[in-house]
């Protein structure tokens, strides 16, 4: 049973593939992307039967994109989605392509776990075959200490150019940043970078 998980944040790459090998999944049978072009030229030799990927709505590529064009060589390929806009639209359009789940970022350590051991145990009910790997798995695997989440930044709620409220005054953001899981706003005339989630739209 091969995994394959696309997400720009690596620590939601990090902990995804923490995840699977709790369940008993050797680390070479899940692959970690940080681009939907990217997974699309490996996944096509790698064969994966689950993809986890972002939405990545505004990539050339998107997550949804992403999940058909590999279906084409796996017609069984299972999929799950994580996206910071979650919309009746993608809610629906999730519905219609199967998905297994369509988590909403930032999101906690146990709300993936959950989401994850839910969409395995349902495949393990399955039909033997492919999907009794999964159960087979499940229940081979051994108890590991529990997978410690890294922070995922929240969604950005500025941008370049945009008047913001920082410490009770308005300035204009400069420069938004993402960097070692977080990301951090420049305002304009200060040297310095702020927490984004230190800042509000003014």
């Amino acid at each position: 049973m091969r995994f394959l998980v696309v997400d720009a944040l690596a620590g939601v790459q990090a902990f995804a593939r923490q995840l699977l090998q709790t369940h008993g999944f050797a680390a070479d049978d899940i692959l970690c992307c940080a681009d939907p072009e990217a997974a699309l030229a490996r996944g096509l030799a790698f064969k994966p039967h689950f993809l986890v990927t972002d939405w990545f709505a505004k990539a050339p590529l998107t997550g949804p994109q992403l999940f058909q064009r590999l279906r084409q060589a796996q017609p069984a390929l299972q999929l799950s989605l994580l996206s910071f806009d979650v919309t009746p639209e993608h809610q629906a359009e999730a519905r219609a392509l199967g998905a297994h789940f369509l988590l909403k970022k930032p999101f906690t350590a146990d709300q993936l776990k959950a989401e994850m051991t839910r969409s395995l145990e349902a495949l393990a009910r399955q039909s033997p075959g492919l999907h009794g790997q999964v159960r087979d798995t499940m229940r081979t695997s051994r108890p590991t200490p529990r997978p410690v989440l890294p922070l995922i930044p929240p969604q950005p709620v500025v941008k370049p150019g945009d008047r913001v409220r920082y410490q009770g005054a308005v300035h204009v953001a400069q420069h938004v940043v993402h960097r070692q899981g977080e990301t951090v706003v420049q305002l304009k005339g200060m040297t310095g970078f702020v927490p984004v989630e230190k800042v509000q739209p003014a």
